[in-house]
């Protein structure tokens, strides 16, 4: 029987350090590149860190561009999620924050243009949902729990629901 190529630690990792995200290309990406090792508020390190590569992802591609960088990181990030949470033996690590990053990016590829205090709001609406967990965003987190895929997914799936709450009340304000 051969050993397993990243063994599982003995204790899980509660607070992953730069050397955890360099053992693997699926950790690199789930924290963030680095945003989700922020002792302090990582999801809200990850999501500044999602609006920042948001802008410069805007100043090289067309919108559709973007949406396909999107497309293709969701399932990215399903599987970098699912891969770093069995490595940490975490359910959902707040460390990881891949989640946080492209649920953002979606928000702002649908309310772009939107000036400086536009992006702020959608910011500050998007961390509300995402820290505070009302009904939908509590019954999203609370949907799939454990290790691999179904882990990978739920820990994805929490922060879309969050994006789409954050996407109603920025269209219903927009609407009146």
């Amino acid at each position: 029987m051969s050993a397993p190529i990243h063994p599982l630690p003995s204790a899980p990792v509660l607070r992953p350090t730069f050397g955890f995200m360099r053992a693997h290309p699926a950790h690199v990406i789930a924290l963030g590149f680095g945003s989700g090792l922020s002792p302090v508020a990582p999801g809200t390190v990850g999501t500044l860190f999602g609006w920042l590569t948001y802008l410069w992802l805007q100043s090289w591609l067309s919108a559709a561009g973007i949406g396909w960088v999107i497309a293709a990181a969701l399932p990215l990030g399903w599987w970098a999620c699912s891969v770093t949470a069995g490595s940490m033996r975490v359910l959902d690590p707040g460390h990881i924050v891949w989640d946080e990053v492209v649920a953002f990016w979606i928000v702002l590829w649908l309310v772009m243009p939107a000036g400086w205090w536009g992006q702020l709001a959608a910011f500050a609406l998007f961390r509300l949902f995402d820290t505070v967990k009302p009904g939908p965003v509590a019954w999203a987190d609370g949907l799939f729990h454990g290790f691999g895929w179904r882990g990978g997914f739920g820990i994805m799936l929490d922060d879309l629901v969050a994006a789409l709450c954050t996407l109603l009340v920025i269209a219903a304000w927009r609407f009146w």
